[in-house]
């Protein structure tokens, strides 16, 4: 045999055995990987068997709940919480299959047995269970007049338990007492625990409806001396008892008429730029109804009248003071736009005070100046218009506001101005001292003593108006309301005193 010439047998080894054979590296790693994707596959129909028979075989899965539903209903598990009641099984079977006849009628046999339990547990004297059976019977819908005959029976026993006649008892004495709201053994809540039980005892419903009447007898107080809270306080007690009280009508629009007057009464005291005291009022009304819209508009204007001020004030390079009326801007209005711009122009006007160079005439300022001081020499500090100290030291603010001797002259003047005030308030001469209150503020408007100031005007106002009114002049006692009422409502005597000026306006007319 020619050695030379026999082709190499790949598959044959020339010493005579067979070779192992191995596969190409590709099969291999092919063949890991399809394995690696039948584990994976079998991993989810293990963990999502249940979710796929649901929804490949919602049918099956629905049977199966209805079986455990009649399952429970023959054991009288009627409800669970944990879900596995007839209730639960039967409303996941119609959640799968909304059609099925068969879980609606579950559903219905589930509420037939509730009532039975309810009245079986009626009879046992298990009032709690009762009463947790009747709701269920009533949540899946039986027969109304059914469920209302399960009901009366269960509020007679509920009634007997809790011993009526001695609820009603305690509940008369205490509205003879007076003793109506505040603790559990007042009238009211007595009677309202009787009525839950025996809705139509016409005992308890009478001797609630003396109560509320008793209750509301303050109202006409409250609502003549405007005290706006605490009657709106006590119309939503008498709501809380019996929405439906007589006298709730009418006591509701004495309230609407009362929260008009106030906050016309706030409109007023803005126009004349006593904004403290009209933003009191408008929330005063807020405070008793967030969704008046007239009283938040109010706030809106009042806002913006803080922010006018601080521009006023700006511009007179009174920066402290506009700033911190921006900031009861802020309090009144927090979103309102023109509180943000009127930052940005203080800013501007501060900027630009800081590289401001006087321009003031000398000569015109010192004249002024001097001028100030033979004033105040003579004691002229309001008057006569045009010659007052007053009047020439807003002159030479006007003209050199940062000035030291200007600065020092505001100072100077100040007590001056005050004493003013309190020498014509001691005389009586309310005119001339509000005028010298008007000055003071202009020239301290952030005076932590002008509220007090302005308080006892107030009461000024409303003594004398009380003389004059007395006197038959009532044009003067209007007057008098109304300056009274600008400078601080809330003072001691000015709402009382108002009350009589409109009482007499409407017996007698205007003379």
């Amino acid at each position: 045999m020619d050695w030379q010439n026999i082709d190499a047998d790949p598959g044959v080894d020339i010493g005579g055995h067979q070779p192992t054979r191995h596969p190409p590296p590709r099969r291999r790693r092919r063949g890991w990987i399809a394995l690696t994707i039948l584990l994976l596959l079998v991993l989810l129909v293990v963990l999502l068997r249940q979710p796929l028979a649901d929804r490949l075989w919602p049918q099956t899965r629905a049977q199966a709940l209805l079986v455990q539903g009649r399952q429970a209903l023959a054991e009288g598990r009627l409800d669970d919480p944990a879900g596995h009641g007839a209730r639960q099984y039967f409303e996941a079977a119609q959640a799968l299959d909304n059609d099925r006849g068969d879980a609606r009628a579950g559903l219905a046999e589930v509420a037939v047995q509730a009532l039975q339990q309810a009245r079986t547990a009626l009879a046992g004297n298990d009032l709690a269970q009762a009463q947790r059976s009747l709701a269920l019977a009533r949540d899946l819908q039986v027969p109304r007049e059914q469920a209302d005959a399960v009901a009366a029976e269960l509020r007679r026993a509920q009634a007997d338990a809790a011993g009526i006649d001695d609820l009603l008892l305690r509940a008369d004495q205490a509205r003879e007492q007076g003793r109506l709201v505040g603790a559990t053994d007042a009238a009211l809540p007595l009677y309202q625990r009787i009525l839950v039980l025996q809705p139509d005892l016409m005992a308890a419903l009478e001797g609630r409806e003396d109560a509320l009447s008793d209750l509301l007898q303050p109202l006409d107080g409250l609502l003549q001396h405007g005290q706006l809270a605490e009657a709106a306080a006590l119309i939503s007690q008498v709501e809380q008892f019996d929405p439906g009280h007589v006298a709730l009508p009418e006591a509701r629009a004495q309230l609407a008429t009362l929260i008009q007057q106030q906050r016309e009464q706030a409109d007023r005291q803005l126009a004349q730029d006593h904004i403290a005291q009209a933003a009191s009022g408008y929330r005063a009304i807020l405070a008793v109804d967030p969704n008046d819209s007239g009283s938040r508009q109010g706030l809106q204007r009042a806002a913006m009248a803080k922010v006018r001020q601080a521009q006023a004030l700006a511009a007179d390079f009174q920066f402290k003071a506009a700033n911190a009326a921006l900031e009861q801007a802020t309090e009144l209005a927090p979103g309102l736009a023109a509180i943000a711009e009127g930052r940005r122009e203080l800013a501007s006007l501060q900027a630009s005070a800081k590289q401001r160079v006087p321009r003031a005439d000398p000569a015109r300022l010192d004249q002024l100046l001097a001028r100030m001081q033979q004033a105040e020499a003579r004691g002229d500090w309001l008057s006569p218009p045009g010659e007052s100290a007053y009047d020439a030291l807003r002159s030479a603010q006007a003209i050199a506001p940062d000035d030291a001797r200007v600065r020092l002259a505001a100072t100077r003047l100040l007590p001056n101005i005050r004493g003013c005030f309190e020498h014509e308030l001691q005389q009586n001469r309310i005119g001339r001292s509000q005028a010298c209150l008007q000055a003071w503020q202009s020239l301290a408007p952030m005076d932590a003593g002008l509220a007090s100031g302005k308080r006892r005007l107030a009461q000024k106002w409303v003594a004398v108006g009380n003389e004059q009114l007395g006197a038959g002049d009532l044009a003067f006692a209007n007057r008098a309301m109304r300056e009274a009422m600008a400078l601080d409502a809330n003072a001691a005597g000015v709402a009382d005193f108002a009350s009589r000026v409109r009482s007499a306006n409407a017996g007698g007319g205007r003379r």
